[in-house]
């Protein structure tokens, strides 16, 4: 099923990027090329005068106003590795202190403040679920605190990339089916360890790439060109930071859902909308946590944000649902995931 419903709104304020490089970063969040040279494909598909040297100077300069989180993969959740979203409930006067701990730990890739009493929010990876649950009891245990465990049940859409430019023709949303686990030869452990920080920025990065996993640039490229036709990895291209380029709100907002096929049909509708740019479907974890049904929205503003979740609700009729914001108040971490392979 494909629908194309509402698109996000833009910011009013643009990073200091030039026009042609935020076209650049805007069309390139999928489909990267896997290439000897893949940023002379990569010129040779944009067109407009872009040379290899080109590309790699704005990519760099992108990266080094912080634009530009690294060029590499997002895998599907729980296919090369385990992950969960956690929470916790933190007193304010320990929120900082908490939260730095917590981001202190190399298995957590994303962790925010948010407006909810349910206030610290972080996604953990791991090479196994036993993994996962190892870091969460350390938590536990250096914090007083438990954190609220909340795997992934069903995804309806995940992605993180998505278009920023006004008049940009969205990209078709097809409803996902989750992948099992794969079972990783050491020797593609090595490569996902070697792809956590990304491609290099110079014109034969899957060389260096082949060299930090002990592989041939065939082999690589081989692995990768599997993974990406199988679904294994999601998205292979830039990897933009959305607060960066003017998405200061970053909103979580969840709903209880207590039938099973209401919560899957709604997940579906949702996961449609332009707006929504991850939806699914993880435990509620009662009294502290009622809900089961999540959305992420990015928007300029939390106002933009509030608006867009009440056309929402209004759209699909779910306004008798309970249901809740959580907008976040601060980043304090986001990077790629590490699933603890690097030194395989």
């Amino acid at each position: 099923m494909t629908r194309i419903l509402r698109s996000p709104a833009f910011p009013a304020v643009t990073p200091l990027l030039s026009a042609p490089t935020l076209s650049l970063l805007n069309r390139f969040q999928h489909r990267f090329p896997l290439a000897l040279r893949p940023y002379a494909r990569l010129a040779e598909e944009a067109g407009d005068g872009w040379s290899e040297d080109g590309i790699i100077d704005a990519l760099a300069t992108a990266h080094q106003q912080g634009v530009l989180g690294r060029v590499g993969a997002i895998f599907a959740p729980n296919t090369v590795g385990a992950s969960t979203l956690a929470a916790m409930a933190v007193p304010p006067e320990r929120l900082d202190a908490v939260a730095h701990y917590v981001s202190s730990l190399p298995e957590v890739n994303h962790n925010y403040a948010r407006a909810h009493h349910v206030n610290l929010w972080f996604v953990v990876t791991a090479s196994d679920r036993s993994r996962v649950a190892e870091v969460l009891a350390r938590i536990y245990l250096a914090t007083g605190i438990k954190p609220l465990n909340l795997p992934l049940l069903k995804e309806y859409h995940i992605d993180l990339g998505f278009s920023f430019l006004p008049g940009d023709q969205p990209r078709p949303r097809e409803c996902l089916q989750g992948m099992g686990s794969l079972s990783l030869s050491q020797s593609e452990r090595r490569l996902v360890g070697a792809l956590e920080d990304g491609l290099a920025l110079e014109p034969e990065p899957y060389r260096l790439l082949a060299e930090r996993a002990g592989l041939s640039r065939e082999e690589v490229l081989h692995i990768l060109t599997d993974w990406c036709d199988s679904g294994v990895i999601r998205r292979f291209g830039l990897v933009v930071r959305h607060r960066e380029l003017g998405y200061h709100a970053n909103a979580m907002c969840v709903w209880r859902v207590e039938d099973e096929e209401e919560r899957d049909d709604l997940g579906v509708k949702l996961a449609a909308e332009q707006a929504v740019t991850l939806c699914y479907a993880r435990p509620a974890r009662p009294p502290l946590w009622p809900y089961n049904l999540f959305c992420m929205i990015h928007a300029p503003d939390a106002l933009t944000v509030r608006q867009t979740v009440d056309e929402l609700r209004a759209r699909h009729d779910v306004m008798h649902l309970p249901h809740s914001v959580l907008i976040s108040t601060r980043r304090y971490t986001q990077r790629g995931a590490r699933y603890g392979y690097r030194h395989d």
